[in-house]
């Protein structure tokens, strides 16, 4: 039996009473206003200390919607770009306004969240097309932006953290990538076994749901651009602090990640959260423990950096 925190049980519980389909079983938008619905429940409000600015960046598909978090004093000269989770399905700006102001209150970074196109109407590579174009453009530090960003962090969770891992590895040689945070990452589309059969079922994010996310994003699971452990480009890239959770399907994959970085000669944080879920970052306001899972992860950003 795995261990499992006292919060995590009662939210697991909670979530198993409710009556009604679930995400997999309805279409992309219904799925999305219910992923929404669940944040407005589970989610702590967003830090007020944040200045919060909405963004349009250009993309290769027209302009990808953003928001800007900016804490107070000097921002410097790094940027944190966010990419949400969700499956590349559902997730927005909205589902992760608290946590991208929570980021920039802990760490004191500014922060650009990127509301990428999403699948099934845009199908893979488009999110990863949007993601690179935006980084790209916070880069280059237009005046729209009002900040130097010179160096960019690369942040994101589950779908998310696959994003920042592809972006951090393409963009590398391209313009200064200070690190990447990948927040219980999917970085391996071609897992079946291990923590994705133990924990399949009754940890929140299921084998269904999953497959649904999958089928939906209709992405080439062996391309690295899907799959970035199965790149065979591993020297020299950013440093990483890479967080997993212990009750999570996509916990090994996110631990093979960490292990093929250390491997390779890369610096690396690893920092498991034992008896977690996954989206927990997410769930803060039901899940006081995980607001004390990003505290530490804050820490380790900048010890990593330091």
């Amino acid at each position: 039996m795995a261990t499992i925190r006292d919060d995590v049980q009662t939210l697991l519980a909670m979530l198993a009473s409710v009556p009604g389909p679930q995400m997999h079983e309805v279409d992309a938008p219904t799925a999305r206003m219910m992923y929404r619905q669940m944040g407005a429940i589970a989610e702590r409000p967003a830090p007020t200390a944040i200045a919060v600015q909405e963004l349009s960046i250009p993309g290769p598909d027209g302009a990808i919607p953003s928001r800007r978090y900016l804490g107070e004093g000097s921002p410097g000269d790094t940027v944190i770009v966010f990419f949400h989770g969700g499956g590349w399905v559902i997730g927005d700006l909205e589902s992760h306004h608290s946590l991208c102001a929570e980021i920039a209150l802990l760490t004191g970074f500014p922060v650009v969240a990127v509301d990428y196109r999403l699948a099934p109407e845009h199908r893979w590579p488009a999110a990863v097309d949007d993601c690179l174009a935006a980084a790209r453009w916070v880069a280059s530090a237009p005046p729209e932006l009002g900040l130097p960003a010179s160096k960019l962090i690369f942040c994101g969770d589950s779908a998310g953290g696959n994003l920042a891992a592809i972006a951090a590895r393409a963009l590398r040689h391209e313009i200064s990538v200070a690190a990447q945070w990948l927040i219980y990452p999917g970085v391996d589309m071609t897992a079946t076994a291990g923590s994705m059969q133990t924990f399949a079922e009754g940890y929140l994010l299921t084998a269904a749901g999953m497959a649904w996310f999958d089928e939906n994003y209709a992405a080439d699971a062996t391309d690295p651009l899907a799959s970035p452990i199965l790149s065979d480009d591993w020297d020299g890239l950013p440093p990483a602090l890479v967080f997993t959770c212990g009750l999570d399907p996509l916990r090994d994959q996110g631990r093979a990640y960490a292990s093929k970085l250390i491997a390779a000669g890369n610096r690396v944080i690893f920092r498991e959260a034992a008896g977690q879920i996954h989206g927990s970052a997410q769930l803060r306001g039901a899940l006081p423990s995980a607001q004390s899972d990003l505290e530490g992860q804050a820490a380790d950003l900048k010890a990593l950096l330091a």
